[in-house]
């Protein structure tokens, strides 16, 4: 029997909720590609565990950048396989709810809509990322105030004020958790002289990583390429290193809230300042992430409970309760 599902396919993570089960998936959007004859052969965990124990003929390949697809048939190939990892046959044809970037394009959209209907969908339809979030997050979609929600993703920060159950202002800014990771590797490069990798940096930025100064700054060893003899080294890296390295990545987020605030009629501005503004995704996870929001937007700011699930939940939530939630779906 063909199930109702809500699809939050993101640059980083793919998570899935299936109506009456809740989240059913939640893998990197990874697949694991024979470039020989262009087979894909896993997605997720499985992916990553295949190109470190496989020939170098088979590749990882994320085939999404920053919401948006690179790849078509990759991608819906990664939706077939999502899609028979949670049960369902070639002959069950669920309706799909997908989670896209506001700043999607026509194009693109249609891109999305075509790339799940060819995995397998009877029907698909799409949402809205800050407003999944916003719902996920609990804020009053449908009230005639003014909401706002941050959600950063892997790929991309999408700011969004909310109010009468539709997006009234928002800014996207290619900005998101890998920019953090590349932006580390760049930054120990420069002042280290020492290569790392993805892997190595995103340890980083989890470990010591941090947007606001902390009463004590952590240190933490890293392991990386000498780039003057080629061999192994290590090295000590401090947190104050680390901020600096992303400085420039947060600053962007910042702005793109005072842009999306100068976007508002003045009245939705005042309920924005005066409510303060909900921060989901992976990004809410950095440690001081709120207070350098906080202390240069001069707004409150609430980190939500469940940030690495809050959009495929409020997307979750509204296929449990279409008929309120119906006027929120883009297509």
């Amino acid at each position: 029997m063909a199930r109702d599902l809500a699809i939050d396919l993101g640059t980083a993570n793919t998570l899935v909720w299936s109506r009456g089960q809740g989240i059913v998936l939640n893998e990197p959007t990874v697949v694991a590609l024979n470039t020989r004859n262009g087979d894909v052969l896993s997605m997720g965990h499985e992916a990553y565990a295949m190109t470190t124990t496989t020939p170098s003929h088979i590749v990882a390949d994320r085939p999404l950048r920053s919401g948006v697809i690179t790849d078509f048939e990759t991608t819906a190939r990664l939706l077939r396989l999502v899609f028979g990892r949670i049960g369902l046959s070639r002959f069950s044809r669920p309706r799909a709810l997908l989670c896209v970037p506001s700043a999607l394009t026509g194009v693109e959209r249609r891109a999305m809509v075509q790339a799940a209907e060819q995995a397998g969908a009877a029907r698909a339809q799409l949402l809205e990322q800050p407003m999944a979030a916003a719902v996920g997050a609990g804020l009053p979609v449908h009230e005639p105030i003014g909401s706002m929600v941050v959600d950063v993703g892997g790929g991309t920060t999408q700011v969004a004020v909310i109010s009468l159950g539709g997006v009234v202002a928002t800014k996207g800014v290619r900005v998101g958790g890998f920019d953090l990771d590349a932006a580390i590797q760049a930054y120990v490069r420069r002042e280290h002289a020492m290569a790392i990798g993805d892997r190595a940096a995103e340890q980083l930025k989890i470990e010591i990583g941090s947007a606001f100064p902390r009463a004590i700054e952590p240190r933490a060893e890293i392991r990386g390429r000498d780039l003057g003899t080629g061999r192994p080294r290590t090295e000590l890296i401090g947190a104050e290193e680390v901020r600096e390295a992303i400085t420039d990545c947060v600053g962007a987020i910042v702005n793109a809230i005072s842009a999306t605030l100068a976007d508002c009629h003045p009245e939705l501005t005042h309920d924005v300042i005066t409510g303060g503004l909900e921060l989901t995704g992976g990004g809410a996870l950095l440690h001081g992430l709120d207070s350098r929001i906080a202390q240069e937007s001069q707004i409150s700011v609430r980190v939500t409970d469940q940030p690495l699930t809050s959009v495929v939940t409020g997307a979750g939530r509204t296929v449990e309760e279409a008929d309120d939630f119906r006027d929120l779906f883009a297509g």
